[in-house]
């Protein structure tokens, strides 16, 4: 595979940015992605939801013991949600530089707050963009921030962590998921961290502690003692010297490797905390460093890269992204609906032989110019959305014969090919393919449909 597709797809989600890498150098391209400005979501997306606690409140009130109001009303945060799931992926994919939104999906996978369970889109779009605006800043500020949004206390039950009755549920995560990893925090930290996070509320912009619930009696966290809130026991926690290296660890996991050696955690955790946990330097190193090294095909594509790149490659425009949202949803990577608090684990998870036929199934589908049933929207309150039943599909491939167009698709597509696969390339497109023949696109497009089938295809 070129070496600027390749990282095309590592930094995006498809090979539409290979050219501008390849022209401008990956530190430049870098540099360049790094200084795009965050839009936020459309402001109809959300007129009708509730925004401030007062809204909510009122909302509940409204529909109280009236199964038939609760159920129209969430209908209609179920269509909103899925307008939100459909305007992310538009973003991702049209974006002129998408690594701004790699990293949103990147802490948005390391933040969970998943909406089957904080239930206010408003709270769940807040958490996102926060995510959006902070993706390559600090690790620790963002982490301090993140700890202060609705969605997070919600999903993680601090909002029942008083002084009376403490509960353990953030104060874990923070340790085992968000920060230091397994392994590094005792059980004394868990339970003491409760007490400095207790009495947190939900507000209207972010959370706040209310006196009569929070405990002020000092506690020991790390081997300090003190009266510690969130940002303080955030401060703590990246003195700690398992710090950086869980977040080096996905972050590494999350780009280009399924599997990182320990040799490079390390080696690039240290580089973190040299950098005082500012992200950017370190996204920086690690990806002009790797650009050369021979990385391919180590790393399975996720469903959401797989099914922007198909989109792209066959110059397909006129998808109703609500159905990429319920694609990737039964690849098991439903956005703002991870299935637990650790998130999709990514990896060998992309590729089980059910997910596989999935993904087998839809390059048919698409390479024949037909789209997935409408009938896919039937449960999201969007049964009379816009709908292609048909594509005019077009693979761009430059005249020549048949070794010459098998290597331009295998430079875009495939990683790696091995004898048995390039004999079965030449037998769908054989030594007397003519380019100049009325029916040659159609026996490319076979070619296509081919290579995206082959276990190659779902690795970069």
């Amino acid at each position: 595979m070129n070496t600027n597709t390749l990282w095309s797809l590592r930094l995006g989600f498809s090979r539409k940015e290979a050219d501008r890498i390849q022209a401008q150098g990956i530190e430049l391209f870098l540099k360049n992605s790094f200084t795009t400005k965050p839009n936020i979501v459309p402001s109809h997306i959300l007129a009708t939801t509730p925004k401030t606690v007062a809204d909510i409140k009122a909302v509940k009130q409204s529909v109280k013991g009236n199964r038939a109001k609760i159920r129209e009303r969430l209908k209609k945060e179920k269509k909103i949600l899925f307008t939100l799931k459909s305007w992310w992926i538009d973003k991702m994919a049209t974006d002129d530089y998408p690594l701004r939104e790699k990293m949103t999906l990147f802490w948005h996978n390391h933040y969970v707050a998943a909406y089957k369970k904080v239930k206010v889109n408003h709270w769940i779009y807040s958490h996102n963009n926060l995510l959006r605006e902070n993706a390559f800043g600090n690790f620790r500020e963002l982490t301090k921030q993140a700890l202060r949004t609705n969605a997070i206390i919600v999903y993680l039950d601090d909002t029942k962590n008083t002084k009376r009755g403490l509960n353990e549920n953030l104060s874990r995560e923070l340790l085992e998921l968000f920060t230091l990893g397994e392994g590094n925090y005792t059980e004394e930290d868990i339970k003491n961290g409760a007490r400095g996070l207790a009495g947190l509320i939900v507000g209207d912009n972010e959370t706040r502690y209310r006196p009569s619930l929070q405990d002020n009696t000092p506690f020991t966290y790390f081997g300090e003692k003190g009266v510690f809130k969130s940002d303080d026991m955030v401060d703590i926690i990246f003195k700690q010297k398992a710090a950086p290296y869980f977040i080096t660890r996905k972050l590494l996991k999350w780009f280009i490797y399924d599997n990182p050696s320990e040799e490079l955690v390390h080696y690039y955790g240290d580089y973190l905390r040299e950098q005082d946990y500012e992200i950017q330097p370190l996204l920086l190193k690690i990806f002009t460093e790797e650009f050369d090294k021979p990385t391919a095909g180590s790393k399975i594509k996720d469903p959401l890269t797989y099914i922007l790149q198909l989109h792209e490659e066959l110059n397909i425009t006129t998808q109703n992204n609500k159905l990429t949202a319920l694609f990737i949803r039964q690849q098991g990577m439903d956005l703002f609906d991870q299935p637990n608090v650790k998130g999709w684990d990514g990896g060998t998870y992309w590729l089980t032989a059910q997910l596989y036929q999935q993904r087998n199934r839809l390059a048919n589908l698409y390479c024949n110019g037909k789209n997935v049933s409408i009938r896919m929207l039937k449960n999201t309150g969007y049964d009379n959305e816009p709908y292609a039943a048909t594509f005019d599909i077009n693979v761009k491939w430059d005249k020549g014969n048949n070794l010459q167009v098998i290597n331009q698709l295998k430079n875009r597509l495939l990683f790696d090919v091995d004898i048995e696969t390039q004999k079965n390339l030449e037998s769908i497109l054989t030594h007397d393919f003519d380019a100049e023949d009325k029916d040659a696109n159609k026996a490319v497009i076979r070619l296509f449909n081919y290579m995206l089938k082959t276990p190659e295809f779902q690795l970069i």
